[in-house]
């Protein structure tokens, strides 16, 4: 299970170090939790064709964004709501106003083996389960991401709202401070299972003793998910800020089932 760690008055979640040897030198990159794999991907690949090294962060956005204007040492910033990058670039944080590098997805995501994952008619069927097993006696976890700072948890909030669930499904939800923590929410034992990003689901990690179906993009808003460097960012961030936005980073991105705007 992922853990938030308070460091100098700063949430630095989950935070990673490509490539050990450049550790002093290497900028700290902040990113939403749904870019946990394929960033990291993204990162080795980066190292190996230019030889700099890349500190990654990954967290909520809106945690994020808070701490760039609280003088967090970020250079890079990938959020997963555009609108954190623009009030960034509004407030004089940042370079300019960034790039979309990114369209999200959310899916229902749950156990394997359980030979009862919602069809794609039907992809809140679990939700619906597990409220009739709440009703019983039985207490089935529904997670998701916060949506006080995190736009998964917004679009998972939208889903359920769109399907008349949201207040209904109170007892029964389960809040991970970020999407990535939700996914491991979704899949532990007392859970039925959690709406989370498409691009968490085909990680290996995760995909081996997981199984999902696609919600319709038409149920939540859209997740527009825009980059931007910061006033600190030095010649390594821009380069791979620049990396990203090329064919080989955006092939990264498709392959966890990002799509381009």
């Amino acid at each position: 299970m992922l853990k938030a760690k308070l460091a100098h008055g700063w949430l630095l979640a989950c935070s990673l170090l490509i490539g050990a040897p450049a550790q002093a030198g290497a900028p700290i990159v902040a990113a939403a939790s749904d870019l946990q794999f394929a960033l990291t991907d993204a990162a080795e690949q980066f190292q190996q064709q230019t030889g700099h090294a890349l500190r990654l962060s990954f967290g909520s956005s809106g945690n994020f964004r808070r701490q760039i204007a609280q003088g967090a040492p970020f250079e890079l910033y990938l959020s997963a709501d555009e609108r954190y990058v623009q009030a960034l670039y509004e407030e004089g944080y940042t370079q300019d106003e960034g790039v979309i590098y990114a369209i999200g997805r959310l899916v229902w995501l749950q156990r394997s083996g359980r030979d009862d994952l919602p069809s794609e008619d039907a992809p809140l069927a679990a939700v619906q389960d597990a409220l009739t097993a709440h009703v019983s006696g039985t207490t089935q976890r529904i997670a998701l991401a916060n949506p006080e700072h995190a736009p998964y948890g917004v679009a998972a909030q939208q889903v359920l709202e769109h399907a008349g669930l949201w207040e209904q499904t109170e007892p029964l939800r389960i809040l991970g401070e970020n999407v990535s923590q939700a996914a491991q929410f979704a899949l532990s034992d007392d859970a039925r299972g959690g709406l989370v990003a498409y691009s968490l689901a085909l990680a290996p990690a995760l995909s081996e003793r997981s199984e999902y179906v696609l919600i319709p993009e038409a149920w939540h808003g859209e997740l527009r998910q825009r980059m931007v460097l910061t006033n600190q960012a030095g010649e390594v961030a821009s380069d791979f800020y620049q990396w990203l936005q090329q064919d080989e980073g955006q092939a990264i991105l498709r392959r966890y089932g990002f799509s381009a705007e």
